[in-house]
């Protein structure tokens, strides 16, 4: 049984205010559960006497057994799956970018929904750190820790002032940026490292981070001449973006 305290406190993550003080956040079902508690110890699990059995240890605080109808009354998803987690924040180390491998940075991409496909897209195409602007989503909103479905446990996110961390890059080191007047992505020779930089969901890169942008690649629509959609969804950009790299370095 789960106390009203209890509820509170849980429900009290979903503020980023919240999460910043408490250093914890949440994440529900046993496949993402199941990922972080192979990296980390959880603080809380609250779950189902169905899930508890079928674990062999679980390495947490406090483990709080609980009906599916009470899982309803903490749970943020419509359809609760067996499980909720309140987890420590992680250790993210340096900031520094490894210029050696690909890198993706974020130039306030705002939508929780496409950070968390961004995560999971970086994991796929084995990029380890993303660099984010302080106006990009919260990595700790819950509606991007359920996106990532477990990327969050290998990929690793770092807020920081963009402009600092470009301007400390060695000259020749290339900096891609997707623009709308940028080279055709399908002619250019893409390299097996650099920075891949996307922007804002409704303003694309800012002007300044603009700037600094070595060589601009465009996704082209189909047909060239035809009117067709204003732009492409970020994530979904980001993931043909981060296609074409790997396919040219094989």
């Amino acid at each position: 049984m789960i106390s009203k305290a209890k509820i509170k406190f849980i429900k009290s993550l979903q503020l980023k205010k919240n999460r910043e003080q408490t250093h914890l956040f949440l994440a529900e079902g046993y496949k993402l559960v199941g990922e972080l508690l192979a990296k980390q110890r959880a603080h809380t699990i609250v779950a189902t006497h169905e899930w508890i059995e079928n674990q062999s240890c679980v390495q947490a605080n406090e483990v709080i057994e609980v009906t599916q109808e009470e899982l309803k009354k903490v749970s943020l998803l419509q359809h609760p799956q067996q499980v909720l987690g309140v987890f420590p924040f992680f250790q993210t180390g340096n900031d520094t970018i490894d210029i050696s491998a690909l890198t993706l940075m974020l130039d306030g991409v705002q939508d929780p929904g496409n950070l968390g496909t961004i995560i999971r897209i970086a994991d796929w195409f084995g990029i380890n750190d993303i660099f984010c602007s302080h106006e990009t989503a919260d990595l700790y909103n819950p509606k991007v820790v359920q996106a990532t479905m477990g990327s969050i446990t290998r990929v690793r996110l770092h807020y920081v002032s963009l402009v600092s961390v470009l301007k400390q890059l060695p000259e020749d080191y290339p900096i891609y940026g997707t623009l709308l007047e940028g080279n055709n992505i399908y002619d250019e020779q893409l390299s097996t490292n650099g920075l891949i930089i996307m922007g804002n969901e409704g303003n694309g890169i800012s002007t300044e981070i603009r700037q600094l942008v070595s060589h601009p690649l465009r996704i082209p629509n189909y047909p060239p001449d035809a009117a067709t959609a204003e732009s492409l969804n970020v994530a979904i950009a980001t993931a043909i973006t981060c296609a074409e790299f790997r396919r040219l370095s094989k």
